[in-house]
Protein backbone atom coordinates (compact mmCIF):
# COMPACT_ATOMS: atom_id res chain seq x y z
CA UNK A 1 0.00 0.00 0.00
CA UNK A 2 1.13 3.30 -1.03
CA UNK A 3 1.75 6.19 1.95
CA UNK A 4 -0.44 8.47 0.28
CA UNK A 5 -3.26 6.11 0.30
CA UNK A 6 -2.79 5.44 4.39
CA UNK A 7 -2.12 9.23 5.42
CA UNK A 8 -5.48 11.33 6.01
CA UNK A 9 -5.88 13.55 3.22
CA UNK A 10 -4.41 16.83 4.22
CA UNK A 11 -6.33 20.27 3.74
CA UNK A 12 -5.29 22.19 0.54
CA UNK A 13 -2.64 24.87 1.59
CA UNK A 14 -3.70 28.61 1.60
CA UNK A 15 -2.73 31.08 -0.32
CA UNK A 16 0.13 32.41 2.10
CA UNK A 17 1.70 28.98 2.34
CA UNK A 18 1.28 28.67 -1.79
CA UNK A 19 3.35 32.55 -1.63
CA UNK A 20 5.79 30.72 0.82
CA UNK A 21 6.30 27.71 -0.91
CA UNK A 22 7.09 29.89 -4.19
CA UNK A 23 9.34 32.12 -2.51
CA UNK A 24 11.38 28.67 -1.16
CA UNK A 25 11.52 27.29 -4.46
CA UNK A 26 12.93 31.14 -6.23
CA UNK A 27 15.26 31.59 -3.45
CA UNK A 28 16.56 27.91 -4.47
CA UNK A 29 17.33 29.01 -7.74
CA UNK A 30 20.76 29.49 -8.62
CA UNK A 31 21.88 32.45 -11.21
CA UNK A 32 21.73 29.76 -14.43
CA UNK A 33 17.95 28.58 -13.15
CA UNK A 34 18.98 25.25 -11.73
CA UNK A 35 18.50 24.08 -8.50
CA UNK A 36 21.13 25.69 -6.17
CA UNK A 37 23.75 24.05 -3.53
CA UNK A 38 22.84 23.61 0.01
CA UNK A 39 25.40 25.62 2.17
CA UNK A 40 27.84 22.91 2.27
CA UNK A 41 28.42 22.27 -1.08
CA UNK A 42 28.79 26.28 -1.63
CA UNK A 43 31.40 26.47 0.93
CA UNK A 44 33.29 23.75 -0.66
CA UNK A 45 33.18 24.91 -4.15
CA UNK A 46 34.76 27.94 -2.28
CA UNK A 47 37.25 25.73 -0.23
CA UNK A 48 39.01 24.40 -3.84
CA UNK A 49 40.46 27.98 -4.29
CA UNK A 50 41.97 27.45 -0.55
CA UNK A 51 43.26 23.84 -2.14
CA UNK A 52 44.59 25.36 -5.47
CA UNK A 53 45.83 28.88 -5.09
CA UNK A 54 48.63 27.87 -2.65
CA UNK A 55 50.59 26.84 -6.12
CA UNK A 56 50.69 30.51 -7.39
CA UNK A 57 51.68 31.82 -4.50
CA UNK A 58 54.23 29.32 -3.07
CA UNK A 59 55.73 27.84 -6.53
CA UNK A 60 55.35 30.56 -9.06
CA UNK A 61 55.77 33.39 -6.88
CA UNK A 62 57.79 34.01 -3.73
CA UNK A 63 59.21 30.06 -3.00
CA UNK A 64 60.24 27.92 -5.97
CA UNK A 65 60.46 29.63 -9.18
CA UNK A 66 63.04 32.20 -7.78
CA UNK A 67 65.17 29.10 -6.52
CA UNK A 68 64.59 27.80 -10.01
CA UNK A 69 66.03 30.31 -11.63
CA UNK A 70 69.05 31.36 -8.91
CA UNK A 71 70.09 27.86 -7.90
CA UNK A 72 68.86 24.79 -10.39
CA UNK A 73 69.39 26.90 -13.69
CA UNK A 74 72.50 28.82 -11.70
CA UNK A 75 71.67 32.03 -14.17
CA UNK A 76 69.08 34.74 -13.26
CA UNK A 77 68.71 35.99 -15.83
CA UNK A 78 68.70 32.66 -18.14
CA UNK A 79 66.57 31.31 -15.24
CA UNK A 80 64.32 33.82 -15.95
CA UNK A 81 64.08 33.57 -19.69
CA UNK A 82 63.58 29.64 -19.39
CA UNK A 83 60.47 30.46 -16.84
CA UNK A 84 59.08 33.04 -19.55
CA UNK A 85 59.59 30.20 -22.66
CA UNK A 86 58.18 27.82 -20.47
CA UNK A 87 54.72 30.15 -19.47
CA UNK A 88 54.49 31.44 -22.82
CA UNK A 89 54.38 27.96 -24.32
CA UNK A 90 51.49 26.95 -21.29
CA UNK A 91 49.55 30.36 -22.33
CA UNK A 92 49.40 29.17 -26.17
CA UNK A 93 48.05 25.68 -24.58
CA UNK A 94 45.40 27.17 -22.06
CA UNK A 95 44.51 30.09 -25.02
CA UNK A 96 43.51 26.98 -27.44
CA UNK A 97 42.25 24.04 -25.23
CA UNK A 98 40.38 26.86 -22.79
CA UNK A 99 37.82 27.77 -24.71
CA UNK A 100 37.22 24.08 -26.30
CA UNK A 101 37.00 22.48 -23.05
CA UNK A 102 34.30 24.74 -21.92
CA UNK A 103 32.19 24.49 -24.42
CA UNK A 104 32.47 20.43 -24.40
CA UNK A 105 31.48 20.76 -20.29
CA UNK A 106 28.52 23.08 -21.39
CA UNK A 107 27.25 20.28 -23.43
CA UNK A 108 27.89 17.49 -21.05
CA UNK A 109 27.17 19.72 -18.03
CA UNK A 110 30.24 17.66 -16.05
CA UNK A 111 32.65 20.02 -14.33
CA UNK A 112 33.50 17.63 -11.55
CA UNK A 113 35.11 15.35 -14.18
CA UNK A 114 37.39 17.86 -15.70
CA UNK A 115 38.86 19.62 -12.35
CA UNK A 116 39.78 16.17 -10.88
CA UNK A 117 41.37 15.42 -14.07
CA UNK A 118 43.58 18.55 -14.07
CA UNK A 119 44.53 17.75 -10.50
CA UNK A 120 46.04 14.53 -10.96
CA UNK A 121 48.18 16.38 -13.29
CA UNK A 122 49.31 18.67 -11.17
CA UNK A 123 50.38 17.01 -8.02
CA UNK A 124 52.68 14.76 -9.53
CA UNK A 125 54.32 17.46 -11.36
CA UNK A 126 54.32 19.64 -8.07
CA UNK A 127 55.62 17.30 -5.52
CA UNK A 128 58.43 16.24 -7.96
CA UNK A 129 59.65 19.42 -7.85
CA UNK A 130 61.60 18.15 -4.46
CA UNK A 131 64.39 16.53 -6.71
CA UNK A 132 64.89 19.84 -8.54
CA UNK A 133 68.37 20.05 -7.28
CA UNK A 134 70.72 23.28 -7.58
CA UNK A 135 73.03 23.04 -10.91
CA UNK A 136 76.28 21.12 -11.03
CA UNK A 137 74.46 18.21 -8.58
CA UNK A 138 75.03 14.89 -10.46
CA UNK A 139 71.57 13.59 -9.27
CA UNK A 140 68.14 15.35 -9.64
CA UNK A 141 65.73 16.54 -12.39
CA UNK A 142 67.13 18.04 -15.19
CA UNK A 143 66.02 21.68 -16.28
CA UNK A 144 64.09 20.52 -19.46
CA UNK A 145 62.19 18.06 -17.36
CA UNK A 146 61.46 20.72 -14.33
CA UNK A 147 60.66 23.29 -17.45
CA UNK A 148 58.04 20.37 -18.43
CA UNK A 149 56.57 19.85 -15.22
CA UNK A 150 56.23 23.97 -14.79
CA UNK A 151 54.31 23.67 -18.17
CA UNK A 152 52.07 20.79 -17.40
CA UNK A 153 51.63 22.22 -13.94
CA UNK A 154 50.52 25.79 -15.48
CA UNK A 155 47.70 24.62 -18.01
CA UNK A 156 46.22 22.18 -15.73
CA UNK A 157 45.88 24.68 -13.00
CA UNK A 158 44.99 27.69 -15.42
CA UNK A 159 41.90 24.60 -17.13
CA UNK A 160 40.62 23.78 -13.80
CA UNK A 161 40.13 27.49 -12.94
CA UNK A 162 37.66 27.05 -16.60
CA UNK A 163 35.62 24.62 -14.82
CA UNK A 164 35.96 25.69 -11.28
CA UNK A 165 34.74 29.41 -12.20
CA UNK A 166 31.94 28.09 -14.51
CA UNK A 167 30.17 26.37 -11.66
CA UNK A 168 29.48 29.20 -9.62
CA UNK A 169 26.41 30.42 -11.70
CA UNK A 170 24.94 26.72 -11.38
CA UNK A 171 25.67 26.73 -7.24
CA UNK A 172 24.88 29.87 -5.98
CA UNK A 173 21.51 32.26 -5.66
CA UNK A 174 21.75 35.53 -7.81
CA UNK A 175 21.89 37.54 -3.92
CA UNK A 176 24.92 34.89 -3.35
CA UNK A 177 27.21 34.68 -6.22
CA UNK A 178 29.45 38.00 -5.51
CA UNK A 179 29.90 36.99 -1.28
CA UNK A 180 30.91 33.46 -2.29
CA UNK A 181 33.60 34.18 -5.30
CA UNK A 182 35.24 36.72 -2.53
CA UNK A 183 34.87 34.00 -0.27
CA UNK A 184 36.51 31.81 -2.80
CA UNK A 185 39.45 34.20 -3.03
CA UNK A 186 39.90 35.03 0.22
CA UNK A 187 40.02 31.36 1.32
CA UNK A 188 42.85 30.46 -1.59
CA UNK A 189 44.97 33.76 -0.24
CA UNK A 190 44.35 32.29 3.66
CA UNK A 191 45.51 28.91 2.28
CA UNK A 192 48.82 30.61 0.96
CA UNK A 193 49.67 32.69 4.32
CA UNK A 194 49.46 29.52 6.15
CA UNK A 195 51.85 27.19 4.32
CA UNK A 196 53.97 30.97 3.68
CA UNK A 197 54.44 31.48 7.70
CA UNK A 198 54.89 27.63 8.83
CA UNK A 199 57.86 27.96 5.90
CA UNK A 200 59.16 31.26 6.81
CA UNK A 201 59.08 29.82 11.01
CA UNK A 202 60.18 26.00 10.11
CA UNK A 203 62.47 26.24 7.05
CA UNK A 204 63.46 29.45 5.84
CA UNK A 205 64.46 31.38 9.10
CA UNK A 206 65.89 28.92 11.75
CA UNK A 207 69.51 28.87 11.54
CA UNK A 208 69.59 32.15 10.17
CA UNK A 209 68.29 34.91 12.69
CA UNK A 210 69.10 33.91 16.75
CA UNK A 211 65.42 34.51 17.96
CA UNK A 212 64.43 32.98 20.93
CA UNK A 213 60.76 32.29 19.60
CA UNK A 214 62.68 30.53 16.55
CA UNK A 215 63.88 25.86 16.03
CA UNK A 216 67.60 25.63 16.53
CA UNK A 217 67.67 24.45 12.98
CA UNK A 218 65.06 23.82 10.03
CA UNK A 219 62.33 20.89 11.42
CA UNK A 220 61.87 17.49 10.29
CA UNK A 221 66.19 17.54 9.68
CA UNK A 222 65.89 19.65 6.30
CA UNK A 223 69.31 20.61 4.89
CA UNK A 224 69.37 24.32 3.91
CA UNK A 225 72.97 24.01 2.61
CA UNK A 226 71.08 21.55 -0.55
CA UNK A 227 68.28 24.16 -0.46
CA UNK A 228 65.87 21.31 0.98
CA UNK A 229 63.52 24.44 2.71
CA UNK A 230 62.78 25.48 -0.81
CA UNK A 231 62.71 22.69 -2.40
CA UNK A 232 60.01 20.78 0.16
CA UNK A 233 57.64 23.63 -1.04
CA UNK A 234 56.75 21.32 -4.18
CA UNK A 235 55.46 18.45 -1.78
CA UNK A 236 53.75 20.82 0.44
CA UNK A 237 51.35 22.47 -2.32
CA UNK A 238 50.79 19.18 -3.69
CA UNK A 239 49.54 17.38 -0.60
CA UNK A 240 47.56 20.90 0.56
CA UNK A 241 45.94 20.40 -2.95
CA UNK A 242 45.24 16.68 -2.59
CA UNK A 243 43.37 17.09 0.94
CA UNK A 244 41.42 20.35 0.25
CA UNK A 245 40.00 19.40 -2.59
CA UNK A 246 38.33 16.36 -1.31
CA UNK A 247 35.08 18.42 0.05
CA UNK A 248 34.61 20.08 -3.65
CA UNK A 249 34.64 15.90 -4.96
CA UNK A 250 32.16 15.18 -2.45
CA UNK A 251 29.59 17.81 -1.59
CA UNK A 252 29.32 20.44 -4.30
CA UNK A 253 26.93 19.06 -6.59
CA UNK A 254 27.49 18.96 -10.28
CA UNK A 255 25.62 19.13 -13.82
CA UNK A 256 24.08 15.36 -13.94
CA UNK A 257 25.55 14.00 -16.70
CA UNK A 258 24.19 13.40 -20.44
CA UNK A 259 22.96 10.54 -21.89
CA UNK A 260 24.84 11.45 -25.24
CA UNK A 261 28.01 9.56 -26.38
CA UNK A 262 31.43 11.36 -25.52
CA UNK A 263 32.20 11.55 -29.26
CA UNK A 264 28.69 13.57 -29.70
CA UNK A 265 29.63 15.95 -26.73
CA UNK A 266 33.05 16.56 -27.96
CA UNK A 267 31.86 17.05 -31.39
CA UNK A 268 28.43 19.09 -30.29
CA UNK A 269 30.88 21.03 -27.88
CA UNK A 270 33.73 21.92 -30.48
CA UNK A 271 30.73 22.84 -33.00
CA UNK A 272 29.14 25.19 -29.91
CA UNK A 273 32.45 27.25 -29.61
CA UNK A 274 33.22 27.91 -32.89
CA UNK A 275 29.21 29.06 -33.51
CA UNK A 276 29.79 31.14 -30.08
CA UNK A 277 33.12 32.76 -31.57
CA UNK A 278 31.56 33.14 -34.88
CA UNK A 279 28.41 34.74 -33.31
CA UNK A 280 30.14 36.72 -30.38
CA UNK A 281 29.91 40.01 -32.46
CA UNK A 282 26.02 39.76 -31.39
CA UNK A 283 26.89 39.45 -28.01
CA UNK A 284 28.33 43.01 -27.84
CA UNK A 285 28.32 43.73 -24.37
CA UNK A 286 29.98 40.15 -23.51
CA UNK A 287 32.57 40.90 -26.02
CA UNK A 288 33.38 44.69 -24.63
CA UNK A 289 33.53 43.09 -21.39
CA UNK A 290 36.12 40.43 -22.42
CA UNK A 291 37.98 43.11 -23.82
CA UNK A 292 38.14 45.81 -21.11
CA UNK A 293 39.22 42.51 -18.68
CA UNK A 294 42.08 41.58 -21.28
CA UNK A 295 43.24 44.91 -20.84
CA UNK A 296 42.84 45.38 -17.19
CA UNK A 297 43.55 41.58 -16.53
CA UNK A 298 46.95 41.93 -18.00
CA UNK A 299 48.10 45.06 -16.38
CA UNK A 300 47.01 43.45 -12.67
CA UNK A 301 49.38 40.47 -13.52
CA UNK A 302 52.03 43.02 -14.34
CA UNK A 303 51.66 44.62 -10.84
CA UNK A 304 52.01 40.98 -9.17
CA UNK A 305 54.61 39.73 -11.76
CA UNK A 306 56.87 42.94 -11.66
CA UNK A 307 55.64 44.40 -7.70
CA UNK A 308 58.41 42.36 -6.41
CA UNK A 309 61.24 43.12 -8.49
CA UNK A 310 60.33 46.67 -8.16
CA UNK A 311 60.74 46.54 -4.24
CA UNK A 312 64.21 44.67 -4.55
CA UNK A 313 65.58 46.40 -7.27
CA UNK A 314 64.74 50.18 -5.74
CA UNK A 315 65.04 49.60 -2.26
CA UNK A 316 68.02 46.05 -1.93
CA UNK A 317 65.21 43.82 -0.39
CA UNK A 318 66.91 40.50 0.07
CA UNK A 319 65.18 37.35 0.62
CA UNK A 320 63.96 37.16 4.33
CA UNK A 321 62.27 40.56 2.97
CA UNK A 322 60.87 39.53 0.29
CA UNK A 323 59.54 36.54 2.10
CA UNK A 324 57.94 38.63 4.38
CA UNK A 325 56.85 41.02 1.77
CA UNK A 326 54.87 37.85 1.02
CA UNK A 327 53.04 37.23 4.05
CA UNK A 328 51.83 41.03 4.93
CA UNK A 329 50.69 41.32 1.21
CA UNK A 330 48.67 37.38 1.44
CA UNK A 331 47.10 38.71 5.05
CA UNK A 332 45.74 41.57 3.20
CA UNK A 333 44.59 39.90 -0.09
CA UNK A 334 42.19 37.93 1.96
CA UNK A 335 40.60 41.02 2.87
CA UNK A 336 40.90 41.93 -0.81
CA UNK A 337 38.07 38.84 -1.62
CA UNK A 338 35.99 39.93 1.64
CA UNK A 339 36.15 43.81 0.06
CA UNK A 340 35.54 42.44 -3.45
CA UNK A 341 31.94 40.13 -2.74
CA UNK A 342 31.07 42.91 -0.19
CA UNK A 343 31.34 45.68 -3.50
CA UNK A 344 29.96 43.64 -4.98
CA UNK A 345 26.95 42.18 -3.90
CA UNK A 346 26.13 46.21 -3.02
CA UNK A 347 26.99 48.38 -5.93
CA UNK A 348 26.89 45.61 -8.74
CA UNK A 349 29.92 43.87 -10.73
CA UNK A 350 30.67 46.66 -12.91
CA UNK A 351 30.62 49.53 -10.20
CA UNK A 352 33.04 46.83 -8.12
CA UNK A 353 35.41 46.47 -10.77
CA UNK A 354 35.83 49.84 -11.68
CA UNK A 355 35.93 51.01 -7.54
CA UNK A 356 39.03 48.35 -7.79
CA UNK A 357 40.91 49.11 -10.72
CA UNK A 358 40.40 52.43 -9.83
CA UNK A 359 42.06 52.58 -6.63
CA UNK A 360 45.15 49.89 -7.74
CA UNK A 361 46.04 52.71 -10.16
CA UNK A 362 46.36 55.22 -7.78
CA UNK A 363 48.41 52.88 -5.60
CA UNK A 364 50.41 52.38 -8.67
CA UNK A 365 51.13 56.27 -9.10
CA UNK A 366 51.82 56.70 -5.62
CA UNK A 367 54.19 53.98 -5.42
CA UNK A 368 56.51 55.11 -8.42
CA UNK A 369 56.34 58.45 -6.91
CA UNK A 370 59.07 56.33 -4.26
CA UNK A 371 62.48 56.10 -3.56
CA UNK A 372 65.02 55.61 -0.88
CA UNK A 373 65.78 58.94 -0.96
CA UNK A 374 62.08 60.87 -1.80
CA UNK A 375 58.83 60.42 -1.57
CA UNK A 376 55.89 61.71 -3.63
CA UNK A 377 58.68 62.45 -6.45
CA UNK A 378 59.99 65.88 -4.37
CA UNK A 379 59.77 65.16 -0.69
CA UNK A 380 63.55 64.37 0.31
CA UNK A 381 64.34 61.75 2.90
CA UNK A 382 67.63 61.63 3.88
CA UNK A 383 68.08 57.27 3.24
CA UNK A 384 71.21 57.84 6.33
CA UNK A 385 68.34 58.75 8.55
CA UNK A 386 67.58 56.36 12.23
CA UNK A 387 65.55 53.47 11.30
CA UNK A 388 62.09 53.75 12.14
CA UNK A 389 61.91 51.09 14.26
CA UNK A 390 63.85 47.74 15.98
CA UNK A 391 62.66 45.50 13.47
CA UNK A 392 65.21 44.90 10.58
CA UNK A 393 62.63 45.07 8.01
CA UNK A 394 60.78 47.99 5.96
CA UNK A 395 62.42 50.34 8.79
CA UNK A 396 63.23 53.63 6.51
CA UNK A 397 60.09 56.16 6.01
CA UNK A 398 59.80 55.44 1.89
CA UNK A 399 59.73 51.52 2.42
CA UNK A 400 56.95 51.70 5.19
CA UNK A 401 55.02 54.01 2.57
CA UNK A 402 55.79 51.31 0.25
CA UNK A 403 54.49 48.02 2.07
CA UNK A 404 51.12 50.32 3.02
CA UNK A 405 50.47 51.15 -0.47
CA UNK A 406 51.40 47.70 -1.83
CA UNK A 407 48.94 46.76 0.99
CA UNK A 408 45.92 48.81 -1.12
CA UNK A 409 47.16 47.18 -4.19
CA UNK A 410 46.72 43.50 -2.63
CA UNK A 411 43.54 44.42 -1.84
CA UNK A 412 42.29 46.34 -4.87
CA UNK A 413 43.55 43.69 -6.71
CA UNK A 414 42.12 40.81 -5.50
CA UNK A 415 38.97 42.38 -4.97
CA UNK A 416 38.86 43.10 -9.07
CA UNK A 417 39.91 39.08 -9.53
CA UNK A 418 36.81 38.11 -7.42
CA UNK A 419 34.33 40.63 -9.42
CA UNK A 420 35.20 40.41 -12.54
CA UNK A 421 34.59 36.10 -12.07
CA UNK A 422 30.85 37.42 -10.71
CA UNK A 423 30.70 39.75 -13.85
CA UNK A 424 31.21 37.14 -16.11
CA UNK A 425 29.19 35.17 -14.26
CA UNK A 426 26.27 37.71 -14.55
CA UNK A 427 26.26 38.49 -18.19
CA UNK A 428 26.63 35.61 -19.65
CA UNK A 429 23.92 33.07 -21.03
CA UNK A 430 22.82 30.44 -18.76
CA UNK A 431 22.98 27.67 -21.03
CA UNK A 432 26.43 28.81 -22.35
CA UNK A 433 28.19 29.64 -19.08
CA UNK A 434 30.97 27.18 -19.11
CA UNK A 435 31.90 28.10 -22.55
CA UNK A 436 31.69 31.84 -22.48
CA UNK A 437 34.15 31.00 -19.12
CA UNK A 438 36.45 29.13 -21.82
CA UNK A 439 36.05 32.42 -23.45
CA UNK A 440 36.88 34.57 -20.46
CA UNK A 441 39.99 32.38 -19.56
CA UNK A 442 41.12 33.06 -23.12
CA UNK A 443 40.84 36.92 -22.77
CA UNK A 444 42.93 36.42 -19.54
CA UNK A 445 45.48 34.36 -21.42
CA UNK A 446 45.26 36.01 -24.85
CA UNK A 447 47.76 38.83 -24.60
CA UNK A 448 49.81 37.48 -21.24
CA UNK A 449 52.39 39.08 -23.22
CA UNK A 450 51.55 42.62 -23.03
CA UNK A 451 51.69 43.68 -19.45
CA UNK A 452 55.53 42.34 -19.33
CA UNK A 453 56.14 43.37 -22.98
CA UNK A 454 55.06 47.22 -21.69
CA UNK A 455 56.95 46.55 -18.68
CA UNK A 456 59.95 46.13 -20.62
CA UNK A 457 59.97 48.61 -23.16
CA UNK A 458 59.17 51.54 -21.08
CA UNK A 459 62.29 50.39 -18.56
CA UNK A 460 64.23 49.87 -21.07
CA UNK A 461 63.52 53.49 -22.99
CA UNK A 462 63.88 55.25 -20.10
CA UNK A 463 66.40 53.25 -18.36
CA UNK A 464 64.48 53.39 -15.28
CA UNK A 465 62.53 50.88 -12.65
CA UNK A 466 60.31 53.43 -12.27
CA UNK A 467 58.95 54.19 -15.42
CA UNK A 468 58.74 50.72 -16.54
CA UNK A 469 56.42 49.91 -13.52
CA UNK A 470 54.23 52.68 -14.00
CA UNK A 471 53.72 51.88 -17.50
CA UNK A 472 50.95 49.36 -16.37
CA UNK A 473 48.80 52.32 -15.79
CA UNK A 474 48.26 52.05 -19.46
CA UNK A 475 46.84 48.93 -19.50
CA UNK A 476 44.74 49.19 -16.43
CA UNK A 477 43.27 53.14 -17.20
CA UNK A 478 42.37 51.63 -20.79
CA UNK A 479 40.20 48.59 -19.26
CA UNK A 480 39.13 51.19 -16.60
CA UNK A 481 37.50 53.54 -19.17
CA UNK A 482 36.54 50.62 -21.59
CA UNK A 483 34.24 49.32 -18.19
CA UNK A 484 31.69 52.86 -18.44
CA UNK A 485 30.77 51.18 -21.26
CA UNK A 486 29.61 47.69 -20.24
CA UNK A 487 26.44 46.78 -19.16
CA UNK A 488 25.54 44.70 -16.16
CA UNK A 489 22.94 42.59 -18.14
CA UNK A 490 22.72 38.59 -18.62
CA UNK A 491 22.55 37.85 -22.39
CA UNK A 492 19.86 35.89 -23.54
CA UNK A 493 21.52 32.43 -25.85
CA UNK A 494 21.11 32.84 -29.26
CA UNK A 495 19.50 29.90 -31.68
Amino acid sequence: MSESSSTPSAPPPTQSQNLSAATSVTAALSVAGTEAADTRGQFSWALFEWARNPYVVIITIYVFAPYFSNEVVGDPVRGQAILGYTNSIAGFFIAVLGPILGAIADQSGRRKMWIAFFVALIVPGTFGLWWALPAGSMVGLGVFTLATFIFLNSVAFELSAVFHNSMLPHIAPHERIGGLSGLGLALGNLGSLIILVFMLYAFALPGVYDWPFLPDAPLFGLDQSTHQHARISGPIVAAWLILFSLPLFLFTPDVKRPTQKMRQVVGDGIQSLWMTVLKLRQYQNVALYLCARMLYNDGKTAVLIFGGVFAAGVFGWDTAHMLIYGIVLSIFAVAGGIVGGWLDDTLGSQRAILISIGMTCVGILVTVSMAPSYIFFFVPIDPNAPPLWAFPFFDSIPEALFVGLAIVNAIFITAAYANSRTMMARISPPSMVTEFFGLYALSGTATAFLGPAVVGFFTDMFNSQHAGFASVLILLVSGFLLMFLVKEEQAEALH
